[in-house]
């Protein structure tokens, strides 16, 4: 029962308080009712401004019946009947005493309160959907429940409270049944409509900003974020009868025949948005609900065909399926030739008697037993899908067919046009969509000159529906796969043509990188993307550009970090013709959206999969990889993160770059013609600055990526078993020249060189390189400890640090190591590598607790703080340490082999450094070095004791002998000396000594025994060759460090040498032949020259240099005043650099190359046949080989005399 509403003179006084206010929390202090009396005295329903009126507003309406909003004018917004309606006394949420009156209105959808029956605007809803339970509390009193907040009220008598308890109850039964049945049947259940637009927005007169949302054809306030998730706002405004309109700069308002809104937006473009997404609510309020009610008779086509909202008021008329509003905004993406995008409630025209009919005959139900016949569950959308998600799906089902159900005579052109023909002439209007959608030909010819195509045999046949089916698809694009690529593949990117328009902030052009641009600079520009052209107008009112972007012209979008500029999101596009355009806005998703949509308008179908994700940085540059080195390509690059991902036209897949991996980043040219090199393991990429604008932006994006990017693990550069840089770099120095040193890590390192080593390993940890005379142990130590203590998440994790330390009070041993396993899986990669690496290096440095006093306890007193960074307070976390110290080999499964090679390594280089110490020289008595044996790997390492006396020849006899692989014919084994940074190797001479060798090995550089290939070649050819000298043409790059040559930089150049047994010299021509020596003579004198006895010579160029050819050497010079310098020269053929090599090495060693003694590194190679024709037999000195050569080309027939 509703009670009368009491005359003025009794209202409460708290009635006046302004209606949007709840009780008491817009105001702070304990009279939080009377300030909002005197804030809002005077001005009615709780002071609303005017915002310009001459008079009150109250006088402009006239009083309205209790039921105010209920007799409102008809629009799309359907009313809702009232349930119940009257006074009421509230508590407030301070929880008073006092009781403040209220009148209650109870609908379906919500239960709201007002300060007076004749308000249009309530105090606060409660959506019947959130309420859990209502209950009584005493004489007259109950309380209304939800998840989070507590309504509590008082009636005028227990029956008046029974019928609000009854009533409130059965309104939550059945709202509750409603949405048990809305699987079923959508008419007349409110679905979870997605907003329009939220955010913040001053509203004059409250102190503080509402969080206001737009949903559908109504304006939600909510008193902030937190309340708009939970659904119990202040009040809504229907848009029926709403209008708006700006003020100024900032600020507009929302007139309604009751109140004036007047918002203020934190920017310009912002109350843009506002104004459009509420012009958009009034536009849906004032739809007509007619057409949508009749196509949603059809049960299907109460869901969106796409994702399954409800009540989807949008088609694609051509499809003939009902999608909601965001699934109609990407349909519009793909463009008209694919989806015919229509409002089900604006496009009052379009819907004729017959499509509709169409509609609920063919509609969403027939629609998706085609299109989406084999949809996998990992790619169905959802109401909730984002857009990107919503765009890839409806590529994949619309532009590819890839979903659809394929129609048996898929493939068969001719056959699919006869069906089609016979189709159209019945009532199947899903076998006229299939064979449609499976490339049937609209207008085929039919075969009937009376009725020549689908279209004229529908008329005939007097089938309407057919006919406006075949009308709206007379411009459909047939669905069709990428023939490039397999079916699983992105589909964000919109091939033929993209659309988008809208404001946009810019800067003049540019032709050099741009510095901070103020926001006052950005000048407001309509902006339409269309047809591959970006054009920008003064207004959205203007007819000709103020000028153009070609999509083909683009070569790089870059996206600026936030607030780079005046704006907050900025975006760059630079263009062939070294230009460089900057737009801005502040809206994220805005700026997001168009982004895609030039990046969609520029990018190739090649290279669309670099669309997929985000990115920072995109577009195309010339390059250089692999074996194609001649000839630079153009390739499209994606920069995120700390990814650069590329496309290759050789190869149609993503090929993603780790940058922080990377093993060398480097530039190469001069200014003009710069080459940034980046090498990762295996291979070596050279990307060219063709453009040298869009170029230098790249090559800064790329360094900084490269670098370490934040002080935690994973945003370290990270070596190949995932342990940082940083700490691989300490880890390896202290083992190599601080396991025997007194109180490693317990004795501090001097502050400033510690910190002055942290800052060069953080901002750079490849680049440095720990030398022992350079840096101390202890402050290495010191900064690897720093590093470690001021990780931010700690190595152990704040998540799991608890864990960890109530592990080590778990008194079964056993147990305590299980559950130590236990919790190392769940770290994450890189700190669970990095821990075993740590905890490995403190198992070596305890092994020598004798000599650097550090035991177990010690090094956990240490590490346990710094590591669990508890600074001391306790004493679990050097528990734990001393735990994993003691169980390091079941803790992290060490096996018994990587255990003993552990152990041997670094007993190995405490007996090294324990015999210089004893001696007083660094490298004195034995060395231990490890040799590899064929290649490079774990198991065919082998730790070898290297006298002062050993040469190559016997370290050889020993690694095969302790392999156990034994010498066979034509076996030519060699150790060679491996520079991988270099990409070289030099077969040591087998008289050579190794200890001297490996002195100078650097970090890069390892010894491998191997057999040399090429060995039988170079003897064959130094036997037959005349005189001791060599000359020729050959292609010849200098150091990039070293002057003097008058050598254009950043290329190989034809040169001519001569090498004979004193030197090396070079000519930079030749004019013409000496008869008599077969010599060219030379049009000068040398350039230069080198004594041979001083050069060291390696096989190979490193491939960052771009060698022209795959047959070169390095050749290093080191000078008197241990200068060290090189050269690069390249061969035409792989035989002229055996000539070459062969010939260095027979001049370096006085013509003894191979040892003479078959019984030594290789047995005499026995005579070799073909048939029963003995060859050039290859045994005894390289003089009797020389003579056999000799023998045979004087008289050939000589060897066959005796057979």
């Amino acid at each position: 029962m509703t009670k009368e509403e009491p005359l003025p003179s009794r209202v409460p006084r708290a009635v006046r308080v302004a209606s949007l206010l709840s009780e008491g929390e817009e105001l702070s202090g304990d009279d939080a009712e009377d300030e909002d009396d005197h804030a809002y005295e005077g001005i009615p329903n709780g002071g609303w401004p005017t915002s310009g009126l001459n008079h009150p507003l109250h006088s402009l309406t006239p009083d309205f019946p209790p039921h105010l909003m209920d007799e409102l004018p008809g629009g799309s917004t359907p009313i809702t009947p009232v349930i119940k309606a009257g006074w009421l006394d509230k508590n407030p949420p301070q929880g008073s005493y006092i009781y403040q009156k209220r009148w209650v209105r109870l609908d379906a959808d919500y239960l709201r309160y007002f300060d007076s029956n004749k308000d249009a605007y309530s105090k606060r809803f409660v959506p019947v959907a959130c309420i859990c339970r209502v209950a009584a509390i005493g004489d007259q009193k109950f309380e209304v429940i939800t998840n989070n907040r507590t309504f509590a009220f008082r009636a005028e008598s227990d029956v008046e409270r029974n019928e609000w308890m009854q009533a409130l109850q059965q309104a939550v039964a059945e709202q509750r049944a409603c949405v048990r049945l809305s699987s079923a049947s959508v008419l007349g259940v409110r679905g979870t409509e997605q907003p329009d637009r939220t955010g913040s927005l001053e509203l004059r007169g409250f102190k503080n900003k509402l969080y206001v949302a737009v949903v559908g054809d109504k304006v939600q306030l909510y008193k902030n974020l937190e309340e708009f998730h939970l659904g119990i706002g202040i009040t809504f405004i229907d848009m029926n009868v709403g209008n708006v309109k700006e003020v100024d700069r900032r600020s507009f308002d929302l007139t309604t025949p009751y109140r004036i809104f007047s918002f203020s937006a934190d920017s310009e473009v912002e109350k843009e948005q506002w104004l459009e997404a509420m012009q958009g609510a009034i536009a849906e309020a004032l739809s007509t609900s007619e057409v949508a009610e009749r196509i949603w008779a059809a049960a299907p086509n109460r869901f969106c065909a796409d994702c399954g909202a409800s009540q989807p008021d949008w088609a694609s008329i051509n499809l003939c399926v009902v999608i909601c509003k965001r699934c109609a905004g990407e349909h519009r993406g793909l463009g008209a030739g694919v989806s015919k995008v229509r409002s089900l409630k604006m496009d009052r025209k379009v819907w004729t008697e017959t499509l509709i009919q169409l509609f609920i005959q063919l509609g969403n139900g027939p629609g998706n037993h085609f299109w989406a016949a084999n949809v996998p569950p990992s790619e169905a959308l959802q109401p909730s899908s984002s857009p990107a998600a919503r765009r890839y799906h409806l590529e994949a089902k619309y532009r590819e067919g890839k979903y659809r159900r394929y129609h048996p005579l898929f493939g068969n052109q001719e056959e699919l046009d006869k069906a089609l023909c016979a189709a159209v002439t019945t009532t199947d209007l899903a076998e006229t969509q299939a064979l449609l959608g499976c490339g049937a030909g609209v207008s085929c010819f039919s075969g009937d000159p009376a009725a020549p195509t689908p279209l004229a045999l529908a008329e005939q046949a007097g089938q309407t529906l057919q006919m406006e089916f075949l009308r709206n698809n007379q411009s459909t694009e047939v669905p069709r796969l990428d023939s490039v690529k397999p079916l699983e593949k992105h589909y964000s990117v919109i091939l033929p043509t993209v659309s988008h328009s809208g404001f946009l902030y810019k800067t003049a052009s540019a032709g050099k990188p741009q510095d901070r641009r103020a926001r006052e600079e950005f000048s407001r520009r309509w902006c339409v993307l269309s047809d591959g052209i970006l054009s920008y107008y003064e207004n959205e009112r203007a007819v000709t550009p103020n000028g153009e972007i070609r999509a083909g012209e683009i070569v790089c979008l870059a996206v600026s970090p936030l607030d780079t500029h005046g704006f907050e999101h900025t975006f760059e596009v630079y263009t062939e013709g070294e230009r460089l355009y900057l737009f801005g806005l502040e809206n994220a998703e805005l700026a997001h959206e168009w982004v895609k949509c030039i990046a969609k308008a520029f990018v190739p179908p090649l290279a669309e999969d670099l669309l997929a994700r985000d990115f920072e940085r995109l577009g195309r540059l010339p390059y250089k990889a692999g074996l194609s080195l001649q000839q630079a390509q153009e390739g499209w690059f994606a920069l995120a993160g700390s990814e650069l991902r590329a496309v290759f036209p050789e190869g149609p897949w993503e090929e993603p770059l780790q940058l922080r991996r990377l093993q060398e980043l480097s530039i190469q040219g001069d200014s003009e013609n710069q080459v940034l090199v980046l090498v990762e393991r295996r291979r070596t990429l050279y990307i060219q600055g063709e453009r040298r604008l869009d170029f230098m932006g790249w090559l800064g994006a790329i360094q900084k990526a490269a670098a370490s990017l934040g002080d935690t693990l994973s945003e370290q550069q990270l070596g190949d078993s995932d342990i940082p840089v940083i700490v691989y770099r300490c880890v390896d120095y202290i083992t190599q020249c601080g396991l025997t040193s007194e109180g490693i890590y317990r004795k501090c390192g001097q502050t400033s060189k510690t910190q002055r080593l942290l800052e060069s390993l953080r901002q750079d940890a490849r680049s440095v390189h720990l030398k022992e005379g350079e840096q101390h142990v202890d402050d290495v130590s010191s900064a690897l400890k720093r590093f470690l203590r001021d990780l931010p998440d700690g190595l152990f994790t704040r998540a799991q640090r608890l864990a960890w330390l109530e592990a080590s009070e778990i008194e079964d041993e056993e147990e305590k190591v299980s559950r130590y396993r236990e919790l190392l899986v769940h770290l994450p990669p890189v700190n669970r590598a990095t821990v075993k690496a740590l905890i490995s290096h403190l198992y070596c440095v305890q092994c020598f607790s004798d000599t650097n006093q550090m035991n177990t306890h010690n090094l956990a007193i240490v590490f346990g703080p710094t590591l669990f960074q508890t600074d001391g307070q306790d004493y679990k976390a050097g528990k734990v340490v001393e735990d994993l110290i003691n169980h390091y080999v079941v803790v992290f499964s060490v096996d018994e082999e990587e255990l003993r090679k552990q152990r041997e390594e670094v007993t190995a280089i405490v007996k090294m450094r324990v015999a210089g110490t004893a001696s007083g020289t660094q490298h004195a008595g034995d060395f231990i070095c490890t040799v590899y044996l064929e290649e490079r790997k774990v198991e065919t390492e082998q730790h070898v004791k290297i006298p002062a006396s050993m040469t190559a020849e016997e370290l050889v006899l020993e690694i095969l002998d302790r392999r156990s692989v034994s010498i066979r014919d034509k076996d030519y084994w060699t150790c060679f000396e491996v520079n991988e940074k270099e990409e070289t190797e030099r077969p040591l001479h087998f008289a050579e000594k190794v200890l001297p060798i490996v002195h100078g090995l650097g970090i890069d550089s390892h010894l491998v025994v191997k057999k040399y290939q090429s060995m039988e070649a170079m003897l064959l050819y130094l036997a037959s060759r005349v005189g001791d000298t060599k000359h020729g043409m050959m292609k010849f790059r200098e150091d990039r460090s070293l002057l003097g040559l008058g050598l254009p930089s950043g290329g190989f150049h034809d040169r001519y040498f001569i090498l004979n047994s004193s030197c090396l010299r070079l000519y930079k021509e030749v004019r013409s032949q000496r008869p008599w020596s077969g010599a060219p003579e030379t049009s000068h004198r040398p350039e230069k020259e080198w004594p041979v006895k001083s050069l060291r010579v390696y096989l190979g160029v490193k491939k960052k240099l771009r060698p022209p050819t795959c047959w070169g050497f390095t050749v290093v010079h080191e000078t008197e005043k241990h200068e060290r310098q090189q050269w690069y020269l390249c061969c035409d053929t792989q035989m002229e650099l055996r000539e070459w090599f062969a010939t260095f090495l027979s001049v370096q060693h006085e013509g003894l190359v191979w040892p003479s003694e078959p019984s030594r590194v290789s047995r005499a190679v026995p005579e070799v046949r073909m048939g029963s024709v003995s060859l050039i037999p290859l045994r005894g000195s390289e003089n009797e080989m020389r003579r056999s050569v000799a023998a045979f080309t004087a008289d050939p027939l000589s060897l066959l005399r005796h057979v």
